[in-house]
């Protein structure tokens, strides 16, 4: 298809189109109706192909992002895939979750006046269509290696390193402590983002290029560290972080008050009967407050929105610029019913009599000098304090790692805040203090995104080949 070079002009940016208000505030299915081939071939279109891509750089994969939207506004939706699949383990997925809007989108040269190119929306089409076309990856030409990985956590950085590992000859086994793979894309994460089907089908294509998942299978209990490296010629960790950060706030253990993640995991396994260690907290008809401003804040608010809560409030501590949530998931949260309150800081849970939760004491903050991280710190407002309302608090303040004992005994190198110390510029990219053990993703950063544990993966696999000699 000839391009029109004025495309971006006459053809504005156009999201997908969601579901109606109505329907999404009470269903756990993905929000985004899907784009149609014309729908997808315009919006492709607007990209200016871009001589110094701004939106490839921005992305921690560095995905092919001008070529493949030319290959979508062709129409030859399986060369797209295979050039998605060059640099993103799991492209389907990025297109749902990431916060392209400070990412690829956020770098593109038509953000200022005309509207970025939609390339998430892009890119998740691509990968769909594809495998609806029935597309699949083309390994016949792999020559296989005796080489074997055992690779511990199947969440995003598992997977990726496996992928990487699979397409050159090595075969790589992942075992997981959960029934499915995924991790917190599939337990974590709610389904209206995500949907499950997503990742059921990554493992059969998976399953079909060669990688071996143990699921249910918990290292240190059903199977020995210390066997894996007597088996295997290198061992991947990719535990990320599931220990939430605390605030330490007066009475913030009383009953009513929970944690994100055991929340978020919980509701999940609800919905789809599954069985793991965090029951389901159902918060119908609750006056709920959550605490914090990222990501998992907005996954907790829209959940107990659609579980039938009375009243969500959202209180954050900086102003709304300061957010490290995405723009795209506040604008759906406020659009479902969600209220934010900026610049007040919690100081403690205010219980009853009993002891149990009935709101949040306050703070009113104003943002300070920046700190370490270029931040504005917020500073408390003498004389501000009062109290929210709740029936139920919910904390999302982040995560940290909490690395298994039998890391320790293998002498594996920490740093003061329990990441692993595995750096991308040394001779084999990140390898750990023990040379047959590499780690990537979120245990090794710190809570981060899927693309970067996805982009931290694949870069480990490329230091485990170069150590194989592969």
């Amino acid at each position: 298809m000839a391009q029109n070079v004025y495309q971006f002009i006459d053809v504005k940016r156009v999201d997908p189109p969601k579901k109606s208000l109505d329907a999404r505030t009470i269903e756990f299915v993905e929000i985004y109706q899907p784009m149609t081939d014309t729908q997808a071939a315009g919006q492709a279109d607007r990209c200016l192909d871009c001589g110094n891509p701004y939106c490839e750089w921005k992305c921690p994969v560095h995905n092919y992002i001008p070529q493949w939207l030319k290959l979508a506004n062709d129409g030859r939706i399986v060369e797209a895939a295979e050039l998605a699949h060059k640099t993103n383990s799991l492209p389907e997925v990025c297109g749902r979750v990431c916060p392209q809007d400070r990412l690829c989108e956020g770098a593109c040269t038509l953000n200022e006046g005309f509207g970025a190119v939609t390339i998430g929306s892009i890119e998740k089409y691509i990968t769909d269509k594809a495998f609806q076309m029935g597309w699949r990856p083309d390994l016949s030409a792999v020559v296989k290696t005796d080489k074997k990985v055992a690779v511990i956590g199947a969440g995003p950085a598992g997977l990726a390193c496996a992928d990487v590992l699979v397409r050159n000859g090595v075969t790589p086994v992942v075992f997981d402590k959960y029934p499915e793979i995924g991790g917190l894309l599939t337990f974590g994460i709610p389904p209206f983002k995500l949907e499950k089907d997503v990742l059921k089908l990554r493992r059969e294509i998976f399953t079909e290029m060669g990688i071996e998942f143990r699921l249910n299978t918990t290292v240190g209990v059903e199977v020995s560290f210390d066997s894996l490296l007597e088996q295997y010629d290198a061992v991947f960790l990719a535990l990320g972080t599931y220990t939430p950060m605390q605030g330490g706030l007066a009475n913030e253990n009383a009953p009513g008050v929970y944690e994100a993640l055991p929340y978020l995991i919980g509701n999940v396994n609800n919905l789809h009967n599954w069985t793991t260690e965090h029951p389901f907290v159902d918060l119908k008809g609750k006056k709920v407050v959550v605490l914090g401003g990222g990501d998992t804040a907005m996954d907790c608010v829209r959940t107990a929105i659609r579980q039938g809560a009375s009243k969500v409030i959202c209180a954050y501590r900086r102003d709304e610029a300061n957010m490290p949530g995405s723009r795209r998931e506040v604008q759906n949260a406020r659009e479902e019913g969600v209220e934010f309150m900026f610049n007040l800081q919690p100081l403690g849970i205010e219980v009853n009599a009993q002891g149990e939760a009935v709101g949040v004491n306050v703070v009113t903050t104003a943002l300070g000098a920046p700190d370490a991280k270029g931040r504005r710190s917020p500073e408390p407002v003498a004389g501000s304090e009062q109290v929210l309302d709740a029936d139920a608090v919910i904390v999302a303040f982040g995560f940290q790692p909490s690395p298994p004992k039998w890391l320790a005994d293998q002498g594996v190198a920490l740093d003061s805040k329990g990441r692993v110390v595995a750096a991308e510029d040394s001779l084999f990219p990140l390898q750990t203090s023990q040379q047959k053990i590499f780690a990537g993703g979120d245990m090794v950063r710190g809570s981060d995104l899927v693309v970067t544990a996805i982009a931290q993966g694949r870069k480990a696999a490329e230091g485990i080949l170069d150590y194989l000699a592969v």
